[in-house]
């Protein structure tokens, strides 16, 4: 209107120029890129995430995994693959290690925690007879207890046998403190108020887990591991791995909480899991990341799902995340471009100098270019490859050879 007032009213050109004038104005500043520059991206970046093995439910989990500066790893199932193996027994008070294994079977065998199934496989295959228990109650976050042959049992770990005022000997100690500097986790077996055994179970690190670890402190971000162990199994595995900071002996429940407390501090934060106790963390993290292997019930709750379960792909997904913010970006500074450099021409302001004017036809074409452009750019999405998949990817190759 601006244009036309000045070319047709103040300086008194005809009425046909003053249109075109005002035609090529409004083509111009037409907002179809400015429009475009998002969803495009952020369709292609979700279109690229999935061919790569990572589904990301929506556009506010990409753009949030781009501001991500702390990323939260529960052990069992996600650094390590969740099927652990009993490795030692160990028998006091002079029981055996055939008992302490019936009678820690007989409980767990109620159990679907992963150290509890690994105990149970091992009394299997060695055809033992498991005894009745009755009244079987599970403590969460500390283990088991029942009634076997009228006496009260219990299975899990340390602070569940100091609850029960069941303490530990010298020897005891000595032989706990040398699985616990191995990385193992350790159930603690009392009977009628009684120490009789311990087991120690060993857990696999996940391949590549140490390669992903190295690629998310490259991207600059806090690392940190929760789980329910002890501190000094904890920070064994944490050692492993490459993780500096450790969070154990955390109950299930708080493990949201420790979401919670991070987020507080101004942090955005990523939680990485796979199962049904990692849900409320999944959930209440701004970036929930799910093990693609792990529970139904963790796998609804994570906003990004790594379907191939491999710990690179979260690497991968914070760096598809960077990129398609970083495309966004680079859309807007386009379509912004093409407003700000064209706009004054088609308002006709070479005109005066040069005699040149932007028809309204060739308004349209460069509004249209502006989107091709958008569009085209947002497009070379499908084709990123995020730097920890190349790694991976060598690897594989290296490993052919």
């Amino acid at each position: 209107i601006l244009s036309f007032i000045i070319w047709y009213l103040i300086l008194g050109n005809t009425l046909l120029f003053s249109l075109s004038r005002f035609i090529s104005v409004l083509v111009i500043a037409c907002p179809c890129a400015l429009g475009l520059a998002t969803p495009t991206a952020v369709t292609a970046g979700i279109g690229r995430g999935a061919e790569l093995g990572i589904l990301i439910r929506n556009g506010e989990a990409l753009e949030l995994s781009e501001k991500v500066n702390t990323m939260i790893f529960d052990k069992t199932g996600t650094l390590t693959k969740g099927n652990p193996e009993v490795t030692d027994i160990v028998a006091f008070d002079h029981n055996t290690e055939e008992d302490v294994l019936r009678l820690t079977a007989s409980l767990d065998k109620n159990s679907q925690h992963p150290i509890a199934m690994a105990i149970v496989r091992r009394a299997n295959e060695k055809n033992l007879e498991l005894h009745p228990v009755q009244n079987f109650t599970t403590i969460e976050g500390k283990g088991v207890r029942a009634i076997v042959n009228g006496k009260p049992v219990i299975a899990g770990n340390l602070r569940l046998l100091h609850e029960k005022g069941i303490q530990l000997l010298d020897d005891a100690h000595d032989r706990l403190r040398e699985f616990e500097e191995q990385g193992k986790s350790i159930t603690l077996i009392g009977y009628d108020q009684r120490l009789i055994g311990a087991i120690a179970v060993s857990d696999t690190i996940r391949e590549n887990t140490v390669d992903a670890i190295r690629e998310l402190k490259a991207l600059g971000l806090d690392l940190v591991m929760v789980t329910g162990d002890n501190k000094q199994t904890a920070n064994a595995i944490a050692r492993e791995v490459g993780i500096d900071r450790v969070l154990a002996e955390v109950l299930p429940p708080d493990k949201a909480n420790e979401v919670k407390r991070m987020q507080q501090n101004k942090k955005i934060v990523s939680f990485v899991g796979d199962g049904i106790n990692d849900a409320p963390a999944l959930a209440q993290a701004d970036v929930g990341i799910a093990i693609g292997g792990g529970t139904d019930v963790a796998i609804e709750s994570g906003s990004i799902v790594l379907m191939q379960g491999d710990l690179v792909d979260a690497a991968a997904a914070i760096q598809l995340g960077r990129k398609v913010m970083s495309r966004i970006k680079q859309n807007l500074f386009w379509a912004f471009a093409y407003n700000t450099a064209l706009i004054p021409v088609a308002a006709g302001i070479l005109y005066p100098f040069f005699g040149i004017t932007f028809r309204p036809e060739f308004a349209g074409f460069a509004m249209a270019m502006s989107s091709v452009t958008v569009v085209s750019l947002s497009l070379l999405l499908r084709r990123y490859v995020p730097p920890a998949k190349r790694i991976l990817k060598r690897k594989v190759e290296a490993a052919s050879k």
